[in-house]
């Protein structure tokens, strides 16, 4: 979801911005009061994926926007994700794994994370995306299912619960309602990530209310 997109429902839903939000300084997350969705700390446009969002508010947007449109929105489950994030590829990644080209369809930490981040030594240095936190969406070349952003730009919060492994993960598609509950999962990395975290296999289990500047989300429609 883009910031405009955001706005409308919020401005709709008086839906809370959030006394605080996870920013990055170069050595590590912080918690930052003051800090929310309308302003993370850096510039963005309308266009550009809204972030320190959590799984409450995503839970909360596409409620809204279900009821609105008369159509069934939801988050993704895990399995849904990691289908349409692979598109038919058996690689770490669709596109290149070449940290050369990386560029051409991920937004991640690059030689122009760097410029902003000069103290974090650990970036690819092997190319430039042009941005050194988020992008507008669909600047990068979409995946093999015409999907755009992937990977990279923001972590995407999925319907399910947090587990360690696969081991009795529902069979159907079904997002994984059962686990630890307290934590979602999150797919895709994020415009601070390095080329090992940027591939379709990449999940992190994140605190329900937990607001971020790397984290926004993905919606799909039921039909």
């Amino acid at each position: 979801m883009t910031r405009d997109e955001y706005a409308a429902f919020v401005a709709e839903t008086k839906q809370p911005d959030g006394a605080s939000c996870y920013g990055y300084d170069g050595l590590g997350f912080k918690d930052a009061p003051g800090r929310n969705w309308r302003n993370p700390g850096f510039a963005q446009t309308g266009r550009d994926p809204v972030v320190c969002v959590s799984w409450e508010d995503a839970q909360a947007y596409v409620a809204w926007l279900s009821k609105k449109t008369g159509k069934r929105y939801r988050l993704l489950s895990e399995s849904e994700w990691e289908y349409v994030g692979r598109a038919g590829t058996t690689g770490a990644r669709y596109g290149s794994d070449d940290p050369a080209k990386l560029c051409g369809y991920i937004n991640g930490a690059d030689l122009d994370f760097s410029k902003t981040f000069p103290q974090d030594d650990g970036a690819n240095k092997a190319c430039s995306d042009g941005y050194g936190h988020t992008s507008p969406v669909g600047r990068f070349g979409p995946n093999g299912f015409g999907l755009y952003d992937m990977l990279g730009n923001v972590w995407e919060w999925t319907a399910d619960c947090w587990n360690e492994s696969y081991a009795g993960a529902p069979m159907n598609g079904a997002a994984w309602q059962t686990g630890t509950c307290g934590r979602h999962i999150r797919r895709g990395g994020s415009w601070y990530n390095l080329p090992k975290s940027l591939r379709a296999a990449m999940r992190d289990g994140v605190p329900s209310g937990n607001r971020d500047v790397t984290g926004g989300f993905r919606v799909a429609r039921a039909l």
